[in-house]
């Protein structure tokens, strides 16, 4: 198999110059220039290596190589051009680059394969514009509803459908089928953790997608002097904040892996030095690869909320705005990623992910499986983002070979 390093340097340097930050970063979002601009460098790219180059009614771009034999079926394999505000320009971009010169080696070495390949760059995954998430594959595989979007706004205060009209697309027809003809897909992204670069592993085969449980929760104590209200006698919406975490952190730590549990964005009020905070607003975010375990640690931690507020006399209001199941691979694509990689003799472990990808949206309904290579530091979604050139090339190698065995053999 090549070396891909010289072409990954060349595709990603003109690339990741549109939507690039002056100070850093890349900021590419929904409908915007930056992102038309991207779609369309695509495009060119594609039907510069012979492709068949369409959109669908939302802006997925596709590249296809038709299949000789079953062209019906096809192997399916990219990721979404979006990013975050001010992110790196491997999460997402990565898996269009890898698919896009896999599937050009393979044309340019093997010729016409016996099922249609696909490169695909989804309109969108990451939310980063409007408050909406997998528009992109969630488009392809039926999921998404124009009343999910129609009265959604930007922080500018531009409506979804406005921008997705300025941007030259629209909802599909009403008429419109969920795509019936995709036989796999397969992503390749990097990590964006530290396991694979603290190992020294070089392929990361995903197992899992992980569930997430995601809480809003609100304490409402009293408000009162600091200096004249005994400690017996106050209603601290802090302290209770305070031993609802300690005490679940330190379940979750018992627990073990691959359970995370974190409590992020936290508003006491009034928020002021000489008053007792009788109001917390907190968030809650906790994943695991088992539902039953998420679900069975979650319930605790609900339950031990109203406990610890109940002793403090304090009022708790407990919202569950996310509930996503976790989502395995297909485990039949993973065994062979295995056997590939080790018949490669590439460097390789089985592994979950703790983030969403859209390889979670089509894998309930689609054979789908998924490859890592590592994150150097484990950063993500900061400029620093950053993967080795030879780690690179190794994730778009295995890919090659598992686009290959899908699509050229019987």
């Amino acid at each position: 198999m090549k070396n891909f390093q010289q072409e990954i340097s060349e595709t990603s340097g003109w690339l990741s110059k549109i939507g690039a930050d002056p100070s850093g970063g890349m900021t590419r979002l929904l409908y915007t220039k930056e992102w038309i601009d991207a779609q369309q460098a695509l495009k060119q790219a594609f039907e510069s290596a012979g492709l068949t180059v369409s959109y669908d009614a939302v802006g997925n771009l596709s590249g296809r190589l038709l299949g000789s034999k079953y062209p019906e079926q096809v192997i399916l394999s990219g990721s979404h051009i979006d990013t975050v505000v001010n992110g790196g320009n491997l999460d997402g971009q990565l898996g269009i680059e890898a698919a896009y010169l896999a599937i050009k080696h393979l044309k340019e070495t093997y010729g016409t394969p016996l099922r249609t390949l696909e490169v695909i760059s989804l309109a969108e995954e990451e939310g980063s514009r409007f408050p909406f998430v997998f528009w992109g594959s969630k488009n392809i595989v039926g999921l998404a509803r124009p009343e999910d979007v129609q009265n959604i706004c930007d922080a500018k205060g531009v409506n979804f459908v406005d921008a997705m009209h300025s941007a030259g697309f629209d909802f599909p027809q009403p008429n419109q089928l969920p795509r019936s003809d995709i036989a796999a897909f397969v992503e390749l992204h990097i990590e964006q953790g530290k396991v694979l670069e603290t190992e020294g592993t070089t392929i990361g085969v995903v197992t899992d997608i992980v569930g997430q449980r995601r809480y809003n929760v609100t304490l409402q104590g009293e408000a009162n002097h600091a200096g004249t209200t005994p400690m017996s006698y106050r209603k601290d919406a802090v302290h209770a904040f305070s031993r609802i975490c300690c005490e679940s952190i330190a379940k979750a730590q018992a627990e073990g892996d691959p359970l995370v549990l974190t409590f992020g964005k936290v508003e006491p009020k009034p928020n002021v030095v000489n008053v007792v905070p009788g109001y917390t607003q907190f968030t809650i975010d906790c994943r695991h690869t088992d539902q039953k375990t998420l679900l069975r640690f979650t319930q605790q931690l609900e339950s031990d909320i109203k406990r610890i507020c109940a002793e403090m006399d304090i009022i708790p209001t407990i919202d569950l705005w996310m509930d996503e199941a976790p989502i395995p691979m297909n485990r039949q694509l993973v065994q062979n990623v295995v056997h590939l990689c080790e018949t490669e003799r590439l460097n390789y472990r089985l592994m979950h992910s703790g983030a969403g990808h859209d390889a979670q949206i089509f894998a309930p309904k689609i054979p789908t499986v998924m490859m890592f290579v590592p994150s150097i530091g484990g950063i993500s979604h900061n400029p620093a983002e950053k993967t080795a050139l030879s780690d690179l090339s190794e994730g778009v190698k295995i890919l090659t070979h598992t686009l290959y065995q899908l699509a050229y053999q019987e």
